[in-house]
């Protein structure tokens, strides 16, 4: 009898939770159908909503047709990949965030933070500067396929050689994984203040973009890059989800629970390179998305990766986009590097969750 009252006990909870997470991902989907609407409209070239069917192809207009037509120009040309691209690097940081937060136990870990996606700004930087280099003159012509590369590369090296410090007697330490991040953070940075010192004005511009995030270089062929790569982000969440849940409960304990541990860190910190890695190379260094949206996301649907992965892809591209909007409308017809709105939210949340758990520090 007591088997029979736990199994209908747990039914209607468990039932409960599919409501609750599916209604939460309904919500998210929404708030991001709306952001890119009103994304798509606003900009140094509006387009109202009542001609935004149009514009999509969507309707005809034939009373309107050249206005139709240099809308459909900044929405295809311009607008739509910027978009789409900047809802990837979103969910790309955020996913990163959340899969390197589970991994460490620990809501302060965040590639920006810990300088996983400042060794990714100077390895493209470097491909910057070598391929537009008399040396590099060969490779010039495959400068767009060479960013994502090298700051993939950097990223993955930059995660190896924290991995590798912080990790001894196969225990990782929270604490040296994020001092170890701020003096890696140092170096690269330096890295990129020497490329800054001995590049030209044309690479000073480019390496300026890294330094300070923006979308305004989006194109369809990289938002065809984020898209492969966030295809395969999430095919990968799928299969870590379970494992990232377990290793909450401590190493030994995941390991018992069938987990084999090292493949899975293994498994993350690749993830962790190649989504932060693919986003610097196309947005530059933006920060905070990768701490703020998963710990708000605890908040909301809990701390099953299941849901919590998927959901950080959504609210990152919603944070993203929302953020961009802003940039490129705030100070029109300028635009105001998305880095720096980013930054103003995010720190603030940031200092918040270091108050909350600076009781359970033990630095």
């Amino acid at each position: 009898m007591s088997v029979a009252i736990g199994t209908e006990a747990r039914g209607p909870r468990r039932g409960a939770g599919r409501r609750s997470a599916s209604l939460a991902m309904s919500v998210l989907l929404a708030a991001l159908a709306a952001i890119a609407i009103i994304a798509l409209t606003v900009g140094a070239a509006g387009i109202p909503l009542a001609r935004l069917p149009a514009a999509l192809g969507l309707a005809s207009d034939s009373a309107a047709n050249a206005m139709t037509a240099r809308d459909q120009l900044v929405l295809w040309s311009i607008r739509i990949p910027r978009i789409a691209a900047t809802a990837m690097v979103g969910g790309l940081l955020a996913a990163a965030g959340a899969i390197m937060q589970g991994l460490f136990r620990n809501p302060l870990a965040d590639p920006a933070l810990v300088g996983v996606s400042s060794g990714g700004a100077l390895a493209a930087a470097s491909a910057i500067v070598f391929t537009d280099s008399r040396f590099g003159e060969a490779f010039r012509f495959l400068q767009t396929e060479l960013l994502p590369l090298a700051a993939f590369a950097g990223s993955l090296a930059t995660t190896a050689i924290l991995y590798g410090i912080s990790s001894r007697a196969g225990k990782t330490s929270i604490a040296i994984f994020l001092l170890a991040g701020v003096a890696i953070t140092a170096i690269t940075n330096a890295g990129i203040g020497l490329l800054v010192f001995i590049a030209d004005d044309r690479q000073l511009r480019d390496i300026t973009f890294w330094l300070l995030g923006s979308m305004s270089g989006a194109t369809w062929t990289k938002a065809a890059i984020l898209a492969t790569v966030l295809a395969a982000g999430l095919a990968a969440c799928a299969f870590i989800a379970r494992g990232l849940d377990l290793l909450v409960l401590g190493e030994a304990d995941a390991f018992h629970g069938g987990v084999d541990v090292e493949r899975l860190k293994r498994i993350s910190i690749v993830m962790v390179s190649a989504m932060t890695g693919v986003a610097v190379s196309i947005s530059g260094v933006i920060g905070f998305v990768g701490i703020v949206v998963p710990h708000l996301l605890r908040l909301i649907v809990g701390p099953a990766h299941r849901l919590l992965l998927p959901a950080s892809v959504l609210l990152g591209a919603i944070l993203m986009v929302g953020a961009d909007t802003l940039a490129r409308t705030i100070v029109a017809p300028a635009e105001m590097p998305i880095g720096i709105l980013t930054a103003a939210v995010g720190a603030p949340v940031f200092l918040g969750i270091l108050l909350r758990q600076r009781g359970l520090a033990s630095l």
